[in-house]
């Protein structure tokens, strides 16, 4: 089949791969100037299933309301958050359905990391990851709060480790010894990975076997029919995605777009289509008659190089997670990356100064010193999320239309399961792993 898609972040390539591994001729229609380029470009980075979840859970209510006034609050509300949207989450926190909406995700992330793993080990990429996750918790309350996901991860068999703290400095020697630390959770086979410069490898390896990308290119409209129609348009004057603080191998500019360019608006007819384009899928559903209730949820990061780039014991080994702020700290190559906060609504161009006051104290508590700040990039980025938690999965009910979306703060760990769930179910072939609750259906129920 000639198929489309929607979007080159990591969903879309790693479905652009996926259907072109299966004989499809696959084009993929990029606004910006490369692939990874917008809430793919400096994320997490972590690759944790046991700890993939719905952000609508017990008592997360009023979690929220009580970080309202909080100066290093997780998670903040902007005014300008969707209230039905809201509301939708809000009955989501009830515990039965997150307790089906965590399994469904949990489920997706391992077999996610398996697949991961095994086109890593086939394409032989050599991309920038560590084994190995440890969750800090800085004193009993925070360990009492863990407790509940403890069960949850025996329950699935999920390998994970109890330290106490001078066990926790053993695997992570540069942590500062001066914080407090309680204990800790370490996940040895869960890891952390350069999502952009994954996909931009995997960008490569499709391409080898047929895929085409088009970059600074907009889909403005779709037309759904058993051949569907994109009306498409190239950008005039694109700019480039190279971000300051980026290394050569994160460039958007390595490999150039491998199909002309129509300068025009111009409709262009195909076999099927696959939306992988997060929160720009709105737009282009809503005209059809799809609401999709997807809330921009932003996430910031900032990353910097290491003082000590050859001392391995100097800043993290690999990927740490401070469980009261809900912060990440990760060895990225010679980088160290600290990323978190969850904005419910807001602005991608207006950066919280508290969010990022954040950031850096929770860097400044674990690892001072160790970066490189007057070269440091910062980064918000806007992950697409649904209220009840996991993405949508298949087909959307409109003739040659199908979605991979809503993926959330878990698009990275989350990505190579679903393009082979999308694959396989645009091939009419059953799923390697039970899809209940992961389509369309579910939020129209």
């Amino acid at each position: 089949m000639r198929i489309a898609i929607v979007g080159a972040g990591i969903i879309g390539v790693t479905t652009a791969y996926e259907l072109s591994v299966e004989g499809h001729k696959v084009t993929v229609f990029e606004r910006r100037a490369g692939v990874a380029a917008e809430t793919s470009f400096a994320n997490a980075g972590l690759v944790a299933p046991g700890y993939v979840t719905p952000w609508a859970a017990p008592g997360m209510p009023g979690k929220v309301l009580r970080h309202l006034f909080s100066r290093h609050a997780p998670v903040r509300l902007h005014p300008n958050l969707d209230l039905r949207w809201g509301l939708a989450w809000w009955r989501a926190c009830r515990p039965e359905s997150h307790q089906a909406n965590r399994l469904r995700m949990q489920r997706l992330a391992f077999f996610s990391r398996d697949r991961l793993q095994d086109v890593t080990r086939h394409l032989r990429l050599e991309y920038e990851h560590r084994a190995g996750y440890l969750v800090l918790l800085r004193n009993r309350k925070d360990l009492a709060m863990v407790e509940s996901g403890l069960a949850t991860l025996t329950t699935l068999g999920t390998r994970f480790e109890r330290f106490d703290a001078a066990r926790c400095r053993d695997v992570e020697p540069g942590l500062c010894a001066d914080t407090e630390l309680h204990a800790g959770i370490y996940l040895p086979d869960d890891e952390v990975g350069n999502c952009r410069q994954f996909a931009m490898l995997l960008r490569k390896q499709a391409e080898r076997i047929g895929a085409r990308f088009r970059f600074n290119t907009t889909v403005e409209r779709l037309e759904p029919a058993p051949k569907p129609r994109l009306i498409v348009r190239r950008a005039p004057h694109a700019p480039s995605t190279r971000t300051a603080g980026a290394s050569a191998d994160e460039s958007a500019e390595s490999w150039p777009d491998t199909q002309p360019l129509v300068p025009d608006a111009a409709p262009e007819e195909f076999d099927a289509v696959v939306l992988c384009s997060a929160l720009g899928a709105v737009p282009l559903l809503r005209p059809l008659g799809l609401h999709l209730p997807l809330q921009a949820v932003y996430g910031y990061s900032i990353t910097a190089p290491l003082r000590r780039e050859d001392d391995p014991t100097f800043g993290p080994r690999s990927a740490l997670m401070d469980e009261r702020y809900k912060v990440a700290i990760s060895r990225i190559g010679t980088r160290i990356r600290v990323a978190g906060s969850a904005e419910l609504g807001g602005s991608p161009t207006e950066h919280h100064p508290g969010a990022l006051a954040t950031l850096h104290k929770v860097l400044n508590d674990w690892f001072p010193g160790t970066a490189r700040m007057s070269q440091a990039q910062t980064w918000k980025g806007a992950r697409p999320m649904l209220p009840d938690g996991p993405p949508v999965l298949g087909a959307s009910g409109l003739p040659g239309i199908w979605v991979n979306l809503g993926h959330g703060s878990s698009g990275w760990a989350l990505a190579c399961g679903s393009a082979r769930v999308v694959a396989d179910a645009m091939a009419g072939r059953p799923s390697p792993i039970d899809t209940e609750g992961l389509g369309l259906e579910r939020l129209r129920g």
